[in-house]
């Protein structure tokens, strides 16, 4: 019987999870030359390559060696793009900066607390935000992500979109309201 974890096509229902991380450190500047999707593609291609080298044994695992390679190529597209040499300190920014947010993003689920199926379902119930996120339209994602993902203030967040808090606190009320109807109807899934 094959591990379901090693399962390459098991690897591609975690494509909303990664685009929806690249997003968070995906400069403006390379959109003109490789898109999100690109570098989500490039890291699925590497994790399908790459399965027998992972020693997890649980979808959080997984998820963690998935966002590994997601950093690594953005931090090599960082360094290609700016022709700087490597450097470990942006590597590791930006690798933190995707763990915390991954973090929110599970965090922001709510739960009853660990019990043996709570991995497995913290992970199933990732995928499906990740996915309600990112058929959000772009305005709500986007303060979505920055303001509950990215942890920005509204009024950082408002800076950002070059947009008043007041259409920010719109965006967002929108946006909430949308997943919150978005995940009723999958069950199950409820957000704090």
């Amino acid at each position: 019987m094959t591990d379901p974890l090693r399962d390459p096509d098991h690897l591609y229902q975690y494509e909303p999870y990664l685009r929806m991380l690249a997003r968070l450190k995906h400069r403006r500047a390379y959109q003109a030359k490789v898109g999100v999707s690109d570098i989500v593609q490039q890291s699925l291609m590497q994790a399908v390559q790459a399965i027998d080298d992972f020693r997890g044994s649980s979808e959080a695992e997984l998820r963690a060696w998935l966002r590994q390679i997601l950093v690594r190529n953005i931090a090599h597209l960082d360094r290609d793009m700016h022709r700087d040499k490597r450097d470990v300190r942006r590597e590791q920014s930006i690798e933190q900066q995707i763990h915390q947010s991954s973090m929110r993003l599970e965090g922001w689920l709510a739960g009853s607390g660990p019990t043996p199926s709570h991995d497995a379902a913290v992970g199933e119930h990732v995928l499906r935000l990740a996915r309600a996120i990112e058929s959000l339209p772009e305005g709500q994602r986007e303060a979505v992500r920055l303001h509950y993902l990215e942890g920005l203030k509204l009024s950082e967040v408002a800076d950002r979109l070059d947009k008043s808090t007041s259409a920010v606190a719109g965006l967002l009320h929108r946006g909430m309201k949308a997943l919150r109807r978005e995940l009723a109807t999958l069950g199950g899934t409820q957000l704090r």
